[in-house]
């Protein structure tokens, strides 16, 4: 008897062993696709970012060596990359960041989810944003990035579901997010920027399962590219430090870049009909191609008076005012926020991100110089960045992590966070519905009547 009873016991703790391994071993395996996935979208966006460094290269050679060549590289340009973008990745269109959050509404309607950040899509986005910046539009990849990171993520989810992997129980919504908050840390070197970043806009009127392997996975995709990089900040290291009066200069700069950022944020909600008459509005929806050369035209006219300044992301002169120097243009904030207006009405894939944080560091200087110098010129360029940006997105932690990881600027986080809440506040009466958001709503609604259609078809 007790030899049977000691039998029965053996038998039990076995059975409890190879139970508790085999959850283990699924964990494991699931923490190794998790990071796997996270692997991919960062090498993706850190051929993108390689891939954009090389356009606004050539960019700058062109420019420098004929800049009037831009009345002809932008119209042609533009117009043949709305062309493309609409024969082949209608959904590659502008940001990317929209789509994504479009997606995550979608939950429960997976042929409608899954077109919106399509793997297609997501491979003609790449290139067309590279010939963007190659002609000279004032855009960004960061964004691009999200939609990029979603896409494959989501791909590389349903690869291992379809196979029976222990992915099963991860949702497309935790993909998505994991993907398209992974993108935007890998595409800025900024891995809390990327959770911040998922929390607050992702997270914003969805529902999300926060579990620990997507937060995981997101922080991986940062720390892999600072692996592969180094943790050099996007803008450098800043070298400023906190002026006399500092709660004053950050309110003025909030206010000012709350107001221009909401004003920015609702006209590229309203888009290129917006400042048209009434009568012409229909003609110009009509003709989008042709209404992409016009604008890049006007882009052209802009870019030749201020010998291509405006140009693309806008990095350079970003960096070359948060240390201090001068771009040589009055007014370059301003002209900044018109080509990117502009560029994102062309209707062209391309991100606001980058070109968003150059318009404030050109307005922090158009602050500065009203000071005549009295103050350092770093510390309201630094503000104004992650106040306009907060202003565009009205998601101040997320502009005010980002601009902190991005310039080495932890000192000044509190003030970056003062500056973003106040631009926010101020956007919210120029724009009430976040930019963001409000496109992805288009989105959803475009992306249901098209599956609605496919399906009718299907069924006659």
């Amino acid at each position: 008897m007790p030899f049977a009873s000691l039998m029965r016991r053996l038998r039990l703790l076995s059975r409890r062993q190879l139970r508790h391994a085999r959850r283990l071993s699924r964990k494991s395996v699931q923490l190794g696709l998790v990071l796997g996935g996270a692997a991919l979208v960062a090498l993706a966006s850190l051929a993108f970012a390689r891939l954009a460094d090389v356009a606004l290269e050539w960019n700058a050679q062109w420019v420098a060596r004929a800049g009037w060549a831009a009345f002809i590289v932008m119209p042609l340009g533009l117009a043949a990359i709305r062309w493309l973008t609409l024969r082949y990745a209608s959904y590659a269109v502008g940001s990317g960041i929209p789509q994504v959050i479009g997606a995550l509404t979608l939950q429960g309607q997976p042929q409608a989810q899954a077109g919106l950040v399509t793997l297609g899509h997501a491979l003609w986005k790449i290139p067309l944003t590279f010939a963007g910046m190659l002609v000279g539009a004032s855009i960004g990849r960061e964004g691009p990035s999200v939609q990029v990171g979603a896409a494959v993520m989501l791909a590389w989810g349903r690869f291992w579901k379809n196979r029976q992997l222990p992915l099963q129980g991860f949702h497309n919504n935790e993909l998505i997010a994991a993907g398209a908050a992974g993108g935007l840390a890998a595409a800025f070197n900024a891995p809390l920027a990327g959770v911040i970043f998922a929390i607050e806009e992702l997270g914003r009127g969805t529902a999300l399962r926060w579990q620990r392997l997507v937060l995981l996975g997101v922080l991986a995709c940062g720390f892999m590219v600072v692996a592969v990089i180094g943790n050099n900040p996007y803008f450098g290291v800043f070298g400023g430090s906190v002026l006399s009066n500092m709660l004053g200069w950050v309110l003025l700069c909030g206010v000012i870049n709350g107001a221009l950022g909401g004003l920015f944020a609702r006209l590229l909600g309203k888009g290129v009909t917006v400042l048209a008459p009434l009568a012409w509005r229909a003609r110009i929806r009509a003709h989008p191609v042709l209404t992409a050369a016009l604008i890049g035209l006007v882009l052209a006219t802009v870019g030749y008076a201020t010998h291509g300044v405006i140009y693309g992301t806008g990095y350079g002169a970003a960096a070359a005012l948060l240390s201090g120097q001068s771009v040589g243009h009055d007014g370059f904030g301003l002209l900044k926020w018109l080509a990117t207006l502009l560029s994102y009405w062309a209707g062209i894939p391309g991100g606001i991100f980058t070109p968003a944080l150059t318009t404030g560091a050109g307005i922090g200087q158009e602050i500065w110089s009203w000071t005549g110098g009295a103050v350092d010129q770093r510390v309201l360029v630094l503000v104004s960045m992650a106040a306009f940006l907060a202003a565009a997105t009205q998601a101040p932690l997320t502009a005010a992590v980002v601009v902190m990881e991005m310039t080495g600027s932890q000192p000044m986080l509190f003030w970056l966070i003062a500056a973003a809440l106040t631009a926010s506040m101020v956007s919210r009466q120029f724009s009430p519905h976040a930019f963001y958001h409000m496109a992805a709503g288009r989105f959803r609604r475009q992306i249901l009547v098209e599956t609605g259609r496919a399906q009718q078809s299907t069924g006659a």
